[in-house]
C-alpha cells in the first residue's frame, strides 16, 4: 500500500493501520482455525452464567445480587471475559512475537493495545447474548441507564491499557509474573462485584470492595436494568483507579522498553 493509504512511517495514522491489521489478525487465527469459531465468545460466559444461576437459584438459598438474576450475571461476566482473557495474554504479549517486537520501528506499545482491540471485539461480538436474555427473560426493563454502557467500555479499555503496559514488559523480565497473574485473576473473580452487588458485602468490606477499579466500571454496565446500583462514590473511585493504573502502566513500561528489548 502506498503512504497515502497506510500514513508515513511514525505518524498515528499509519499505528492505527498497523493496530487494526494486528487486532484483525488475531481474530480471524482465533475464528478460522476453530470449529465453534464464534461461539467461543459466548460460550464461556453462558456456561459459567448456566452453572452460577443454577447453584444460586436451584441449590441455595441467594440473597445477593438482583432479579431477573440470570440477566444481573451475564451483564458482568461478559466485560469480565473481555477483561480476564486480555489480562492473561497481556503476560504473553512480547513473548509471543518476539522477532517482530525486537524488529518493528512501529511503537511496542502496539502489541498490548492490539489485545485489547481485539478483545474488545469479541465482547462487543458476544453482545447479541445479553440482548437475547435481556428481550427473552420475564421482569427485565430497560432504561436510560444504556447510556452509560459506552462509557463502561471506554473506561476499561483506559484500564486495561493501563494494565497491559504494566503487566506486559514486567512478565518479560520475571517469568514467574505469568503464573501469578495466573492466581490474581482467580482471586481476582470473587473480589469483583460480579455475582454480587458491591452493597451485598458487610461493614468494612463493602468500602474494600469499592476501591476494586472494575466495581464502579461493572456497575455501569449493569445501569440499564438496575438502575438502582448507581454509587457515586464506587464510580469516582473506579475512574481515579484506571487513569492512575494509566499512569502507572505508561511510566513503567518507558522505563522498561530498553531492557525489555534485551531480554527477548
Amino acid at each position: 500500500m502506498s503512504h497515502a493509504a497506510v500514513g508515513a512511517p511514525g505518524t498515528p495514522r499509519r499505528y492505527l493501520h498497523s493496530l487494526w491489521l494486528l487486532s484483525a489478525r488475531d481474530l480471524k487465527v482465533r475464528y478460522s482455525t476453530s470449529f465453534l469459531g464464534y461461539l467461543w465468545s459466548v460460550l464461556d460466559p453462558l456456561v459459567m452464567s448456566a452453572i452460577y444461576w443454577f447453584v444460586f437459584t436451584q441449590i441455595f438459598h441467594r440473597d445477593v445480587g438482583e432479579e431477573p438474576y440470570i440477566v444481573f450475571l451475564i451483564s458482568a461476566l461478559l466485560p469480565w471475559v473481555w477483561f480476564n482473557s486480555s489480562v492473561s495474554d497481556f503476560t504473553r504479549a512480547f513473548k509471543k512475537d518476539a522477532r517482530l517486537v525486537r524488529s518493528t520501528s512501529i511503537p511496542r506499545s502496539i502489541w498490548v493495545n492490539r489485545i485489547v482491540l481485539s478483545k474488545g471485539m469479541e465482547y462487543l461480538f458476544s453482545l447479541p447474548v445479553l440482548v437475547l436474555f435481556v428481550v427473552f427473560t420475564p421482569g427485565t426493563e430497560v432504561g436510560w441507564g444504556v447510556l452509560w454502557m459506552p462509557v463502561a467500555m471506554l473506561l476499561q479499555t483506559i484500564l486495561l491499557v493501563g494494565l497491559g503496559l504494566l503487566v506486559a514488559p514486567l512478565c518479560v523480565m520475571f517469568v514467574d509474573l505469568e503464573r501469578t497473574t495466573a492466581l490474581i485473576l482467580r482471586a481476582m473473580f470473587y473480589a469483583t462485584p460480579i455475582i454480587y452487588n458491591v452493597t451485598d458485602l458487610p461493614g468494612l468490606f463493602q468500602t474494600l470492595g469499592a476501591f476494586n477499579p472494575l466495581a464502579g466500571i461493572f456497575m455501569l454496565y449493569r445501569m440499564p436494568f438496575f438502575p438502582d446500583q448507581w454509587n457515586l462514590f464506587t464510580l469516582t473511585v473506579s475512574v481515579v483507579m484506571t487513569f492512575a493504573i494509566l499512569g502507572l502502566g505508561a511510566w513503567v513500561f518507558r522505563a522498561m522498553e530498553r531492557p525489555v528489548l534485551k531480554e527477548l
